[in-house]
Formats: structure tokens, sequence, C-alpha cells
């Protein structure tokens, strides 16, 4: 549950991203992601089905769901999984509220008191509010495509490189939201989430936070 939210995080917001090490055959990387942090600054809203492939090394079986987010700035987060079983949670501030099909309970939360949300939320925050100095210290970023952009990220923390060996993160045409997010993991396996109909800086009803 941890990597996948944490993979959340990561998607929605690498757009903001604006500090990188090294990548030298790809131009100059300061100006392709101060480009991005120009562009990810003017999305207020985002919103965007999508596909989730989860590749493991021990069966030659894809497991596969879909489902659909919603984000609005400064601190509404919604992501849902419809299939194949209806699950998901809702960040609004320090508050959250999180459900699931097959228990059919729906249950609220203080963000503090869950160690696990908590740590979802304060990296959300971070990316949604361009913590550039914070960013540069939890990731190493290189450029490895320019038009349209892909990047790679690789964690500093020893927590997070404990299971996250680096993401690949790539770009739509205009920069201004993720196509697709592929997180690799330690022991080979990795998951690929694909998006498809995304809307951004569309009004979003309220009551979907």
């Amino acid at each position: 549950m941890t990597k996948v939210l944490l993979l959340i995080t990561f998607l929605l917001f690498a757009a903001a991203t604006a500090t990188a090490g090294e990548a030298p055959n790809h131009g100059d990387s300061s100006a392709i992601l101060s480009s991005l942090e120009r562009t990810a600054g003017a999305v207020r809203t985002l919103s965007s089905d999508f596909v989730q492939e989860k590749h493991l090394s021990m069966f030659k079986t894809v497991l596969t769901s879909k489902g659909r987010f919603y984000f609005s700035k400064p601190d509404q987060l919604r992501w849902e999984l419809t299939t194949p079983v209806a699950s998901g949670f809702v960040l609004k501030g320090d508050k959250g509220r999180r459900w699931h099909e097959r228990t059919g309970r729906t249950e609220n939360f203080q963000i503090s008191q869950e160690p696990v949300m908590k740590l979802v939320s304060e990296q959300l925050f971070a990316w949604a509010k361009a913590d550039f100095p914070w960013l540069k210290k939890e990731y190493r970023i290189t450029v490895l495509a320019e038009s349209p952009v892909a990047l790679r990220l690789e964690p500093r923390s020893a927590a997070t490189a404990g299971f996250l060996h680096h993401l690949l993160i790539n770009f739509s045409a205009d920069g201004r939201y993720v196509r697709s997010v592929e997180l690799h993991e330690k022991d080979g396996d990795y998951t690929r989430i694909r998006f498809v109909n995304a809307a951004v800086n569309k009004p979003l009803q309220a009551d979907l936070f």
C-alpha cells in the first residue's frame, strides 16, 4: 500500500521539479526542467482516467486495474480504483477519507495520526507547492529525453531506496501532465500507470473531495 501511495505523489507532481542531476547527453537540463516548472505552475486542477499494470517477475500474467484521479491545488486529492475492486481515498487539508468495496466501510481519519498518509500528504504538498530545496534533497533527477520530456528519478533516502530503484516519467507533448509512470522496484518487479482522457484546469465538483 505504501508503494502505491508514494507513486501517486510522484506521478502527479513530477512536472513541478526544477532541480536535477547531471544529464550530459540531453542539452541544457536546467532549461528543460525550468520550462516544466513554469508550465506546471499554471495547472490548478487535473483529472484523468488511468490503467495500472503490475508486472511481477514470478508470474507471466500482468495484473491490471483501472481507475480515475482528481487533484485541485493546493491540498485536495482523490484517487480511486474502479476495477477489479472499487476502493480509494481522498485527502483534503489535514483530513482524509478511504473506502473499500469488499469491506463496505467508509472511514474518516486525521492525516497527522496516520503514518502512511502523513508521509504521502507531506510529499504531495511539497510537490504541489514546488518546495524545490526539499525535492532536491529527496531525489536525483535525470533528463532522458527532451521532446516530449522523459525523466528518471532515483530516491536519495534509504527508506525509499529500500523498495524503489527508480521511476521513469513521461510527459505529454505540452508538458502539462504525465502520460505514463513506471515504478521499478529493487527486486525487478515494476508497475506501469498510463493516463488517458486527461483534463487540465477544468472545473471539478466540490463533492469529489
